[in-house]
């Protein structure tokens, strides 16, 4: 191997280490400040909630929605989105890609239950609660499903989509984590240091996640994204392609059909410009006595011509 190969092939291991490493020691701090009982972690936790609390006993529309958005968004949702993307990954033997999700799926579900049964953290707690939950408080696993499964999510479309697809994508993510995370507080079943919990032991996860297999098998993530984009791009543009309307067609192709009369093909123009995709849009070419060239007529050797 090349010596200035080695540092970027390590670069993508100290970035995803470095972020579960920020994850983990986030998540740590903020156990230890809740085992400890730290004063003004705990007043704001009891300060959200009860405020929450209290604005969704005066609205029982509200409480409908936060309730509904908590089981369309539940952990069973999001299992289930993120191991049917891996078993879309494995079909089209993207399977190091496939196999990362769907361990991170598994992890997540373990990882929860496990952190919950350890620090028994009880509950917010009101005489007359809009809701019911079962099972320890820290870390809340509705915010921990959602962030590992919109982080995996985001991550699988990342290297395939555009600037403004990456922008959507994001955000779409971000506004899916906060609401799920939102809806826990709202309800007053978990306590706000909950969610947050659940939302670093994600990243960390994630992180964690990556650089095994990245350490198992180098370079195999990017080989199966390069995988997954040669199976998905021609199938969307193709799909774009028939969804355009006629007229957008046309639109498009002014320059190669109208600006034709003057000479000037749009076929000849992307040849120059050297857009590889444009041969089927310049295949016929003009010869200099005015008749058409066939397919592959260019390339020949010209032949002279006698003179009468």
């Amino acid at each position: 191997m090349h010596p200035s190969a080695v540092p970027a092939a390590r670069r993508p291991v100290a970035r995803h280490a470095l972020w579960a490493l920020g994850g983990t020691l986030l998540f740590g701090v903020l156990l230890g400040l809740v085992a400890s009982g730290w004063g003004p972690l705990t007043r704001l936790d009891q300060h959200w909630a009860g405020a929450l609390h209290g604005y969704a006993r005066r609205h029982t529309a509200w409480t409908a929605s936060m309730q509904t958005l908590g089981d369309i968004d539940g952990p069973v949702t999001m299992r289930v989105l993120l191991f049917g993307a891996a078993a879309w990954l494995w079909a089209i033997r993207a399977r190091t890609l496939a196999s990362w999700a769907a361990v991170q799926g598994a992890l997540g579900w373990a990882l929860a239950i496990g952190l919950a049964d350890a620090v028994g953290r009880n509950r917010p707690h009101f005489a007359d609660p809009v809701a019911h939950a079962h099972g320890a408080a820290f870390p809340s696993g509705h915010a921990m499903a959602s962030g590992i499964t919109c982080a995996a999510l985001v991550a699988l479309v990342w290297p395939l989509a555009g600037r403004a697809g990456r922008i959507w994508a994001v955000g779409a993510a971000a506004a899916a984590v906060l609401a799920v995370g939102w809806s826990r507080i709202a309800l007053g079943i978990h306590w706000p240091s909950d969610v947050l919990a659940g939302w670093l032991a994600a990243a960390a996860l994630l992180g964690w996640a990556t650089v095994a297999v990245e350490l198992w098998r180098p370079g195999a993530l990017a080989r199966d994204f390069r995988r997954v984009d040669r199976r998905t791009r021609p199938r969307v543009q193709r799909v774009l392609a028939r969804g355009t309307p006629t007229g957008n067609a046309d639109e498009a192709g002014d320059e190669d059909g109208d600006d034709s009369a003057d000479g000037s093909g749009g076929g000849s123009a992307r040849r120059a410009r050297g857009d590889r995709n444009s041969r089927d849009d310049g295949d016929d070419l003009d010869d200099p006595g005015g008749r058409d060239v066939p397919r592959g007529a260019a390339d020949e050797a010209p032949v002279p011509r006698r003179r009468s």
